[in-house]
């Protein structure tokens, strides 16, 4: 499971140091972005230009200056003063499918990258976690000291063992993103890694009827939609009897994939499609993500919905 850096998934247990793996998958990405067609997305400038006699000196590029004895001005991104709340599903159905390979640490591990990207670009972030309800909710500041902190934060959540039937939590993100769109005080973005699973219909529409009210307090919505796509949209398992069992609920089911799979397809692309359908009405970006691909698609997405964000 590669990633837009080269690293893979699996081998963020090695790493101890959260902050290091971020910062060299953000770089990754920026190298990236500067050498292909999205020219003026940028973390701390975008390019040089030539400078223009009779303009502020104020941006010249003075180690620039000394190599070359030609004046360059840094061509900086607009600033945008940008809230971001950054907020994560943590219930079970985030642990799947194995571990190392789960929707959460890829959630995290995201997270973490658009934390470190936001900090560059001198925008403000706070960071909130939740099952049931919040566990987490951090100021929104854009200092160094609150980047380190909110990695720190999610680094226990990567060392954090998967829940067990006894500490198993159902998610509420209905609920959750309510509450939420009551406290921002500001018009933010608010950037969601949840699989939006719910235990039926109603709990679905419940939890678009919540993010609605995000927009209806002005804020902007970024929807990252994390499943793993072979097994939970296209039920890729092989024609062999299986137990699959719910892990929020414990319930158990016997079955051989081929039994359901055509049907299981079909509820799948409706629930996708419905939920993709109210978000554009809502005008919320929605954006499926898949815990086998690399993460330039999160980071392209963001910088994206910041533009608009503005």
């Amino acid at each position: 499971m590669p990633t837009s850096s080269g690293l893979d998934l699996a081998a963020i247990r090695s790493f101890e140091n959260l902050e290091l793996l971020a910062r060299q998958l953000v770089d990754g990405f920026v190298t990236g972005l500067h050498q292909s067609p999205y020219h003026g997305f940028s973390v701390e400038f975008s390019e040089h230009r030539l400078y223009n006699p009779g303009e502020s000196t104020r941006h010249l590029d003075w180690k620039v200056l000394a190599r070359t004895d030609k004046l360059f001005v840094k061509r900086y991104e607009e600033e945008t003063n940008l809230r971001a709340h950054l907020l994560l599903d943590v219930s079970p159905s985030m642990y799947y499918p194995v571990p190392g390979h789960d929707k959460l640490r890829f959630s995290v591990l995201a997270a973490a990258a658009l934390t470190t990207l936001l900090t560059r670009q001198r925008d403000a972030v706070g960071l909130v976690t939740f099952a049931e309800q919040v566990e987490l909710q951090t100021p929104v500041r854009s200092t160094s000291t609150h980047r380190h902190t909110l990695l720190l934060a999610l680094q226990q959540l990567l060392e954090r063992p998967a829940p067990t039937p006894a500490t198993r939590r159902h998610t509420d993100v209905a609920g959750v993103l309510h509450t939420i769109a009551q406290q921002i005080p500001k018009r933010s973005l608010v950037i969601l890694f949840s699989d939006m699973l719910g235990r039926g219909a109603e709990e679905q529409a419940a939890a678009l009827a919540a993010l609605q009210h995000l927009r209806h307090q002005h804020h902007e919505v970024l929807l990252f939609h994390v499943l793993d796509r072979a097994t939970e949209s296209n039920f890729e398992f092989e024609n062999r009897p299986y137990i699959f069992e719910d892990v929020e609920t414990g319930q158990e089911i016997r079955l051989q994939p081929t039994q359901v799979r055509a049907q299981y397809q079909a509820a799948m692309q409706q629930f996708e499609a419905e939920l993709a359908l109210r978000c554009g009405q809502l005008k919320i970006d929605f954006v499926p993500v898949d815990v086998r691909e690399p993460f330039a698609k999160v980071l392209q997405a963001y910088l994206v919905k910041r533009g608009k964000a503005r």
